[in-house]
């Protein structure tokens, strides 16, 4: 009872009182939570090949009109990442499958109408940027199945079903890269001729750089690494006929620490077709605390997931060095999914103003050792989520239609740190806050994550001269990061707070 006082009168202290983000070094380490950085400058860990991005689901608040949908693109572009992943994914069918039904000999289904506007907002807010478009819902008539598909009518009614069956029904994988090949053309080659010799004429030209095949294929249709790698190598040739510039990313797994024989068997080029490209892989991480958890417990278990998560990403590096050195690896999905996600009462969840931060905390944590394993795309998920569609998983707020924390800190590192910046030998004494030192263009820079849920006070490496700290952290709310100018020796990290700090 004491305890849970004390606790109260602090967290009534923090409500009044926003404290300093930097305090004098006496003041600062007499605190509890203290830490103290160090970093050498001139010792080199490795250059970054890092691009920091995010994740754009297809679902009805992306829809024009849609209370969501103006400040989500202005998200998009402001943003102006490369890499951006675009995914028209299975719970709605007609907002993503652009044949819904079989053709017959006197027509066919194709049909544009409701998919183009949302992807045509998308390629206008990334324009001049790279991004990943992955189309992964493969038609259910595709598949052998006992009957049927079905669709809703309603385009925004969710169908958790609509995957259905394991097998092509075309076992060769022809009609599925002719479907692939002809919904590629629609967009770079202004239009296609159907199974029928109609022509379909839409009038866009647009260069796709980049296309990923299919997601999370172990889950979806239970695909064994042989079959994937089979319909990989058919819709990348039917694409590459149709767009030669496009490049390809390969496998999105889930759960990549339970699916070794996926990167065995699908990066030995042995396994694929001559002259087939395996120019990226990828593969996704989401924190998932138990249903009993709550933020006290969150502030271990996300970091803790997080560690497993990346010993994961060293044995893969392994396999795709020793089979396919030449790949890339885009970690493209990268976030919490909480336990009452897509619940029936989900949206009568009161999820804490401090989850927000706490999730961006992870994503910062995750960049820094990702950028340090070299990966070269870190992929925060998703942008837009909600009630009955992951809402702990977006970087909107549904109810505002503004950006939350997760987004901004994702903009502040995107902002801050790029590829061929210098990484630096950088130690934190305490496992509850990360740090890493960057040599930047703009000068040395320091990213320090508070992994806890209160108050640590990090002193900086002696002699460090400090230009400016810009912060995300509860005080922010769903604002950009606030830049504080001041030469103090000691930053002051509020719960979870992500904060670039450039030194002169």
């Amino acid at each position: 009872m004491i305890r849970n006082l004390r606790c109260f009168v602090r967290l009534c202290a923090w409500a009044m009182f926003v404290p300093p983000l930097l305090v004098s070094a006496t003041d600062a380490l007499a605190q509890a939570g203290t830490g103290k950085v160090s970093v050498d400058w001139n010792k080199t860990v490795t250059v970054s090949r890092s691009t920091p991005t995010m994740q754009v689901v297809v679902n009805p608040m992306l829809r024009r009109g849609s209370p969501m949908h103006d400040g989500s693109f202005a998200a998009i572009q402001a943003l102006g990442a490369d890499y951006v992943r675009y995914v028209p994914w299975f719970p709605y069918p007609r907002l993503v499958v652009a044949e819904l039904n079989p053709p017959t000999a006197e027509h066919t289904s194709w049909d544009f109408t409701l998919i183009d506007p949302m992807t045509l907002d998308f390629l206008k807010a990334t324009a001049g940027h790279s991004t990943i478009l992955n189309f992964s819902t493969i038609p259910a008539w595709l598949f052998r199945t006992e009957k049927p598909g079905t669709y809703p009518a309603d385009a925004n009614a969710v169908d958790w079903d609509y995957n259905q069956g394991s097998e092509l029904a075309e076992p060769s994988g022809r009609a599925l890269g002719e479907y692939y090949a002809r919904l590629v053309s629609w967009y770079t080659r202004g239009g296609f001729t159907d199974e029928n010799g109609q022509t379909h004429t839409s009038g866009y030209h647009y260069s796709l750089p980049y296309w990923e095949v299919l997601n999370e294929p172990e889950g979806e249709h239970s695909t064994t690494p042989q079959q994937y790698t089979a319909r990989y190598d058919a819709i990348v040739s039917a694409v590459h006929a149709v767009s030669p510039e496009t490049k390809f990313v390969a496998l999105a797994l889930a759960q990549p620490s339970d699916e070794p024989e996926y990167f065995e068997y699908f990066l030995n080029h042995a396994n694929h077709k001559a002259g087939v490209p395996i120019d990226f892989i990828s593969y996704h991480f989401y924190a998932t605390p138990g249903p009993d958890q709550t933020i006290e417990d969150w502030q271990y278990t996300f970091f803790d997931q997080a560690e497993r998560f990346l010993t994961t990403v060293k044995y893969v590096e392994a396999i795709r060095k020793r089979l396919s050195p030449e790949t890339k690896t885009d970690a493209d999905e990268l976030g919490v999914i909480l336990p009452t996600d897509n619940t029936p009462n989900d949206a009568q969840v009161v999820i804490p103003a401090r989850y927000w931060n706490a999730a961006g905390a992870l994503y910062a944590y995750l960049y820094i050792a990702l950028a340090r394993q070299g990966i070269e795309v870190v992929g925060e998920s998703q942008l837009v989520g909600y009630p009955t569609q992951f809402p702990s998983v977006t970087m909107m707020d549904w109810k505002t239609g503004k950006p939350n924390a997760r987004y901004w800190v994702l903009k502040l590192i995107h902002d801050r740190f790029h590829r061929g910046d210098t990484l630096v030998d950088t130690t934190a004494d305490s496992g509850d806050f990360a740090a890493q030192g960057f040599v930047t263009p703009a000068g040395k820079q320091l990213l320090l994550v508070n992994k806890r849920n209160r108050e640590i006070h990090v002193a900086l490496p002696v002699g460090a001269e400090v230009a400016e700290i810009s912060v995300v952290d509860e005080a922010t709310e769903e604002e950009p990061a606030r830049s504080i100018p001041s030469t103090g020796a000691v930053v002051d990290l509020a719960p979870f707070a992500v904060a670039v700090v450039r030194l002169h």
